[in-house]
């Protein structure tokens, strides 16, 4: 999105596909993931894995794989159902704002199809999502295998990671990042493996700040972020601090900027107020707050601890 905002001739057709290229690379990533653990991205992240349904206490290590069935089951609904809902999503909302607008004639078939659509895909969502909820109201009870219909539609089961799992994946990694081989056929395979087996540590490894950043960058480009940095900017200028108290006591201010107003002497240990900004001496300074609870030029209300010490680069 910031690509394409910045430069829309070269990188907008990196956001009018943005749907396609993050399922393309979901897809690498999820089937990397099946094939060499065993299980999604994110479930090998909490260290767990899927196994077949039906298996019994003897379950297969996690650098075995899924069978064929089981497997391509589970990649399709990884990737292509919430694919598949999202693009229905934008479909139903690009609909009701043709409806709003009555971009299609009110006689026309087209209307009346997509007004009996749209009057539907509410209770078809809710189905949807009530099935979710209470196969997972079921696996908290203990009736259920799963926490979700698409294991059970993909034919397997989460269980945690055993030992014995956790050593043969290291000892899988660890041969495939020390085999040494002797043909170019092979040695260009095993760069290729060491290169996707690096993409997908990369990705594992920097997923949270990369969500970080991203949606540090979506709120700094966002309207209402705009319109705040808009309206700050252009609040103006505060006028410079005046004298509140005109009196004889009153300290004013030298010609020269090296000297205090207090001693009339070049400055020595410069101290300024936090409440008005003015530079003195340290001493000087130090008594006349402490005495009169004010900034000597402006008549401010000061105490001791607005007083801040200033430090030339050569101390």
């Amino acid at each position: 999105q910031v690509l394409a905002e910045s430069n829309p001739g070269r990188y907008g057709f990196l956001w009018h596909w943005f749907d396609e290229i993050y399922v393309l690379l979901d897809l690498l990533l999820q089937q990397h993931y099946l094939a060499s653990c065993s299980a999604s991205f994110s479930e090998n992240f909490y260290s767990l894995k899927r196994i077949p349904m039906g298996e019994g206490r003897q379950q297969p290590l996690a650098t075995a794989g899924l069978p064929k069935r089981q497997h391509w089951k589970s990649l399709l609904l990884l990737v292509l159902v919430p694919y598949l809902k999202g693009k229905l999503e934008k479909l139903v909302s690009s609909l009701r704002e043709e409806d709003e607008y009555s971009i299609h004639p009110p006689s026309s078939s087209w209307k009346r199809f997509y007004r009996a659509f749209l009057a539907a895909y509410p209770y078809v969502n809710m189905t949807w999502e009530g099935w979710f909820l209470i196969q997972q109201l079921c696996y908290i009870l203990g009736k259920a295998e799963h926490h979700s219909p698409m294991l059970k539609l993909a034919g397997v089961r989460l269980v945690r990671l055993t030992v014995e799992d956790i050593q043969a994946l290291e000892k899988k990694w660890a041969e495939t990042t020390s085999s040494q081989t002797h043909s170019f056929t092979s040695r260009v395979q095993s760069a290729l493996r060491r290169a996707l087996s690096g993409i997908a540590f990369s990705l594992s490894t920097g997923l949270s700040v990369s969500v970080f950043f991203l949606q540090f960058l979506d709120w700094w480009y966002s309207s209402e972020n705009q319109e705040t940095i808009k309206s700050l900017t252009a609040l103006p200028t505060p006028p410079p601090p005046v004298h509140l108290e005109h009196e004889p006591s009153s300290a004013l201010l030298p010609s020269l900027k090296t000297v205090c107003p207090l001693c009339r002497k070049v400055r020595v240990n410069a101290t300024a107020l936090a409440t008005s900004g003015f530079v003195f001496c340290y001493r000087c300074v130090y008594s006349y707050v402490k005495a009169h609870q004010r900034c000597p030029v402006t008549g401010y209300a000061t105490e001791l601890q607005h007083l801040v010490k200033l430090y030339s680069p050569e101390s």
